[in-house]
């Protein structure tokens, strides 16, 4: 039903799949207009991928450039200058461009061979949500054992060591990172759903597409450099956010996790005034009971 315009296409996707809604309707348009699953999954991806990236770091820009939120700013003395922001945002689109682009032409056919779907209609948005959960607790322990794996010796001055130039970090400084480190720690956005896929059976590629979304905000607001007294963990007191990445960057050790705090507080090792405070208060009660 392809037509020689994607409207055309989607006109003609529309007269006979009226159970279909407009999204939907709006997603099988593209994929009949291109006529090439893999292109289409490719220049969606990609795209996606690029206005997320610099459209979520976009407000964190002009946060750093109003003096008002600097009350907010948990280093309050280091303000990335505009040739920082410039330098790190030419260093990501290298990576994106060098690194990523080519992997995510290869995202369709891998799609196909663990069997996610990219038809319509969609699943629903609760199944999508649950899936959604299942991934960030994946990524998350995926990210704390291959993160502290990088603060290894030869793995930091060789990998890591570039992602950590940014002693307080901003929002484009989220995928600011050695090629490897790229690779390896995407290794587990990508992997986390692809695994489950595998086992299940059952994944949508729109799931995957939304989980990318939210992790990218994720760690772009991790990255942010900024404490508000509405930020996420404030009301859910295990989410990682910007003040237990933060501190990572600022003392290069310590806070291994993305997405929560639990691998960091269960393992010990957990970084900052709190968790210091913490070990003192154990280490006096537990030579209160020796003696």
């Amino acid at each position: 039903m392809a037509q020689d315009t994607y409207w055309g296409s989607f006109d003609e996707i529309s007269k006979y799949n009226i159970q279909l809604n407009y999204f939907e309707r709006l997603w099988a348009a593209w994929y009949a207009y291109m006529q090439n699953d893999v292109l289409a999954t490719g220049i969606m991806s990609f795209t996606m991928h690029e206005l997320v990236y610099f459209g979520r770091s976009l407000p964190w820009i002009i946060v750093d450039a109003i003096p008002y939120f600097r009350k907010y700013k948990i280093q309050q003395h280091k303000i990335p200058t505009a040739y920082e922001q410039w330098q790190c945002a030419f260093l990501v689109l290298l990576s994106h461009f060098t690194v990523e682009l080519p992997q995510i032409w290869l995202f369709h056919p891998m799609c196909q061979y663990f069997g996610l779907s990219t038809g319509v209609p969609f699943p629903s948005i609760y199944k999508m949500a649950f899936q959604i959960g299942v991934f960030f607790v994946m990524e998350d322990a995926w990210h704390y054992w291959m993160h502290r794996a990088m603060h290894w010796g030869p793995l930091y001055k060789n990998i890591h060591k570039i992602h950590h130039q940014y002693s307080a970090p901003f929002g484009l400084a989220a995928e600011y990172a050695s090629p490897i480190e790229v690779m390896v720690l995407g290794l587990g956005t990508v992997s986390s759903p692809i695994l489950f896929c595998a086992i299940t059976k059952d994944l949508h590629i729109l799931t995957m597409y939304l989980w990318i979304v939210f992790r990218l905000f994720q760690a772009i607001d991790a990255h942010s450099g900024y404490e508000f007294p509405w930020s996420l963990h404030h009301f859910l007191p295990f989410w990682a956010g910007a003040e237990h990445h933060d501190v990572h960057h600022e003392r290069f050790i310590g806070n291994y996790a993305s997405s929560f705090r639990w691998w960091d507080y269960f393992l010990d090792t957990e970084a900052g005034p709190e968790a210091s405070k913490r070990r003192r208060e154990a280490k006096l009660a537990k030579a209160k009971k020796v003696s």
